[in-house]
Formats: structure tokens, C-alpha cells, sequence
């Protein structure tokens, strides 16, 4: 064990038992965080906007502040690009978060000196808690890499501003920039494809232990690996343990990233996003994330199926059940009030608050009133998948609702690492589970409003020549698993496989 690790593991220990201390406390917390940003919030344009000075409870506040999306917020975003201060936050925000939203553009977040740190912290979190967990703090010994976005940063406004993993890159301590990959050079490659090159050639022989990043841009770091160094990435990197992983539902991409490693490594999931650090996998042992309640983010949350009415159910977290799908809302220490991230979510546990991501609420299907939802259709596809000892490597839904002469219905584009043998079959079975999940959906087949999911096989590459195509390959890009109308699928017809 080396000086690094030997440092690791007491600290390490140190961060997981106030993790635990934390866990115990979450509504206390989470009241005080609410109380704090109210006091700060009050000095703010918004503040004055939404009269803080009368808020006094939560009540009061729900009823001051309506939900917000990005479009909502851009005239408070667009004075704060204008050089003004104290709009949302005190002062400026000390970076933007560029970020691409699907009917916003591109999307501008605040990030304040008060929630900077928030963001490594979480991300350290999460790894501390599990190194104690496991035992082995020798991560800290050898290489680490984030497969991220340029860390070079445009000024919008007069603010450094860019995509949030590569802020995060200016705040890895110094303590770990001898243990970073790629250079920064390289990593200031803005061409995926050249740049996740030069990556393999500069980690294919150092003593990588920690890798980190989106699922699906891993497996081609380690498909490129492997054909540049002809073995599993668990042969090229012996001592690699630590696969850290977010952005995307990992269960699609799990078989085949520890195929490509060749044998068992530890996995910890996390769920960061430019709006804040939401939560993240503390335990090897235990299902879900733990929301992170002392962050400097006050939750709401609104039942999924209310998100868009005129006046939603809003509850904060002591209110939460169990089981519901419900809209994650957020207000920050970087000026966000009661903002609608867009995601949902679902708790598996309150003691302590384990959340899983159900999905987006703009990815959906609801063309016929059935509102099917991510998680319904990636436990369909996978459940099946597993059990048909069938791989698959990325897929997308939307609906087919205009079709000659027969029922409407689902179109599923989706890359197999080998097309099942009984196509028919396979896609019959997916079917059976999406009906076992979601009752809407089953009563349509069963009313004959819609005919039986029909599956595209889409070819070896498919998915990733569309992202080439859009400019979205690589980073934190992600392809939507569900689209309420036709754009993604219209587009992903050039990529069938023609056999």
C-alpha cells in the first residue's frame, strides 16, 4: 500500500460516517438548507420579484414561487449574461453550465462559489463510501480517468462557462492531478472519435484503477482498448477495481462493459447533473441511490402524472412515499427556485432516502393516453434480454401512429450485439412484460386501439453514427430511450440493419 492509499482510507472513513450521521438527518437538514436560502435569497432580484421578505413557511413558498422550467428563467439567466449582479444568487455565478435542452436550445445553468464545491464533493463521497465498504483504498495508488467533455471554457457575459464535466475538471485537487488521465491536452479534443484515439494511446499501459463516465462512451474507450491491445481491459489494466458510472440507466449496458472487462470490478453509480448533485450508490450492498440532503438543494417533488397541470401537488421531503413515480423540483445555493429538472424519480426506501431514476418527464409515449414511461420500457427489454441471454447495446422508442391499413403501435429501434434467433418471438415476450407494467398500455391492445410492439434491428454502430450525425457524440450526450412523436425515429431509419 502506498502513501496515497495510506492517507485514503482514514479520510475515507471519516467522509463515510458523516455521510451516515447525514442520513439520519435528512428532514432536519433539509428544513435548515430551505431556511438559509430564503435568508440569502431575499437580497436577490428574484427575491424582491417573488417578495421573500413575507415567506415565512414552506406554504408560503409554494405559493409565491410557481414551478420553473429553463424557458421560465431566461430573463432572470439572460440579465445575469448582461453583467448584472445579485439576480438569482448573491452576486454572479462563478461558472455556467452549458448544457443542450431538447425545446430550450442551449441552456445556460448558474453555478455559485456556494455550490461549486457540492459538485467534487458528492462525486468524492460516493467513492469514499464504497472504498470503505469494499476495504481497498489502492484506487488512490495508481491512474484515474473521467471520460468528460473539454475542460476549456468560453466567457459568456464575462463568466467562464462550459460543459459541466469540464468544469469539474478545474476542481479535481491537487492531491489526484498526478493521477489523472488523459492530459489536459487531450482532453481539450473537441473530436470524440480523435480524441478517445489519443486517450487509448495514453492509458493503454499506465495502471488505470478508477474509470469513470457515461456507459455507453466507456464502452467504446473500451472496445477501442481491447482492439489496440488485444486482450480484456481487466488484462490491460490488472489493478483497475473502480468502474464509476451516471447520466444513463446502467442495467442496458452492464453485461456487455463487463464483458469487455473480462471480470468482476466494483460499480458505483451516481446522479450529477449541472443543476446540482442529486445522489449517489454509498453501498455495494444496497439498492438505490442515497439522496444527497445536505448539498446546499432543497427538494420538491410532484407526482408524474401531475407535472403538468395547472397546480400540481408539491411535497417536500418528509411528505414522500414510497413507490410513487414523482418530478424532481429543485431550488439551489446557485439561484434555481423551485426549478423542474425534468427528471423523475422514485424512492425505494425513507430511512434513509434511497431514491431510483424512473426517467424524463418529457420522455415519455403517451400518443394514445398510455404514458409508458423509461423505466417500464427498459425493464421490458432487459428482463427479456437476460433471460434470452441476449445482449443490447442502445435502443429507442417512439410510436407509430400513422400506418396503412393496420393498428397503430410502438417501434422499438434496437442495436443487438446478436439479433435474437426468433425476432417474432423475443419482440412478443418484450410485449407481455410492457403490458405487465404499464395497465394503459395493456387496455389498449386489449380495446384494439394499438396492435403489438414491432422491433427494428438497428445495425452494429447504428446508434453511434446518429449521434456522429446530430454533433453529440461522446461527452454526456445520451440518446432519449422514448419520444412522444417521430423525430429520433424518422432519423434512426437511415441506420436499420438491412439483413
Amino acid at each position: 500500500m502506498k502513501f496515497k492509499s495510506l492517507l485514503a482510507k482514514p479520510f475515507a472513513s471519516i467522509i463515510a460516517n458523516k455521510v451516515k450521521k447525514e442520513m439520519q438527518r435528512a428532514v432536519e437538514d433539509q428544513e435548515s438548507i430551505w431556511q438559509e436560502l430564503i435568508k440569502t435569497g431575499r437580497k436577490t432580484e428574484f427575491g424582491r420579484d417573488h417578495k421573500f421578505d413575507q415567506i415565512t413557511s414552506y406554504e408560503n413558498y409554494k405559493q409565491a414561487v410557481p414551478i420553473r422550467d429553463y424557458e421560465q428563467f431566461r430573463p432572470y439567466i439572460d440579465r445575469i449574461k448582461e453583467g448584472k449582479h445579485n439576480i438569482l444568487w448573491k452576486g454572479q455565478p462563478i461558472y455556467f453550465a452549458k448544457t443542450s435542452g431538447t425545446t430550450s436550445g442551449v441552456k445556460y445553468i448558474p453555478i455559485s462559489k456556494d455550490s461549486i464545491d457540492h459538485h467534487f464533493n458528492t462525486s468524492r463521497n460516493a467513492v469514499f463510501c464504497n472504498v470503505v465498504e469494499i476495504g481497498d483504498s489502492t484506487a488512490f495508488d495508481g491512474k484515474l480517468i473521467f471520460l468528460s467533455g473539454s475542460p476549456e471554457l468560453e466567457r459568456v457575459g464575462g463568466i467562464p462557462t462550459g460543459r459541466l464535466s469540464g468544469i469539474a475538471n478545474h476542481q479535481i485537487p491537487r492531491y489526484l492531478r498526478t493521477n489523472q488521465l488523459p492530459t489536459y491536452e487531450t482532453n481539450c479534443i473537441e473530436d470524440w472519435e480523435t480524441k478517445l484515439g489519443k486517450i487509448v494511446e495514453e492509458t493503454l499501459r499506465q495502471d488505470m484503477r478508477l474509470i469513470s463516465g457515461i456507459p455507453p462512451w466507456m464502452q467504446m474507450y473500451f472496445d477501442q482498448l481491447i482492439e489496440k491491445g488485444g486482450k480484456p481491459v481487466g488484462e490491460l489494466f490488472p489493478n483497475f477495481n473502480l468502474l464509476v458510472h451516471g447520466g444513463v440507466n446502467f442495467e442496458p449496458y452492464r453485461a456487455k462493459l463487463m464483458d469487455s472487462i473480462g471480470r468482476k470490478v466494483h460499480t458505483i453509480e451516481t446522479y450529477p447533473a449541472s443543476e446540482g448533485f442529486f445522489a449517489f450508490q454509498d453501498s455495494q450492498e444496497t439498492e438505490g441511490l442515497l439522496l444527497n440532503t445536505n448539498a446546499g438543494i432543497f427538494y420538491e417533488f410532484i407526482p408524474a402524472a401531475e407535472i403538468f397541470d395547472e397546480n400540481p401537488t408539491r411535497i417536500s421531503l418528509k411528505d414522500v412515499q414510497v413507490g410513487v413515480n414523482y418530478a424532481l423540483i429543485v431550488s439551489t445555493n446557485a439561484g434555481l427556485w423551485a426549478y423542474n429538472i425534468g427528471d423523475t424519480v422514485k424512492f425505494l426506501s425513507t430511512s434513509p432516502y434511497r431514491i431510483v431514476v424512473t426517467g424524463r418527464t418529457k420522455h415519455f409515449i403517451s400518443a394514445f393516453g398510455e404514458h409508458v414511461i423509461g423505466e417500464e420500457v427498459e425493464h421490458s427489454l432487459m428482463s427479456v434480454a437476460a433471460d434470452s441471454g441476449v445482449r443490447i447495446t442502445e435502443f429507442t422508442v417512439a410510436p407509430r401512429i400513422q400506418v396503412s391499413g393496420e393498428l397503430p403501435y410502438h417501434e422499438w429501434f434496437v442495436e443487438f450485439e446478436q439479433v435474437p434467433e426468433n425476432m417474432a418471438a423475443f419482440a412478443g415476450e418484450v410485449d407481455r412484460q410492457l403490458r405487465n407494467k404499464n395497465i394503459y398500455y395493456d387496455d389498449l391492445l386489449t380495446g384494439n386501439i394499438l396492435q403489438t410492439l414491432k422491433i427494428r434491428p438497428v445495425r452494429k454502430g447504428g446508434f453511434i453514427d446518429y449521434m456522429k450525425s446530430i454533433g453529440k457524440l461522446g461527452g454526456q450526450n445520451k440518446v432519449p430511450r422514448l419520444s412522444n412523436d417521430r423525430r429520433i425515429a424518422d432519423e434512426m431509419e437511415k441506420y436499420l440493419d438491412g439483413r
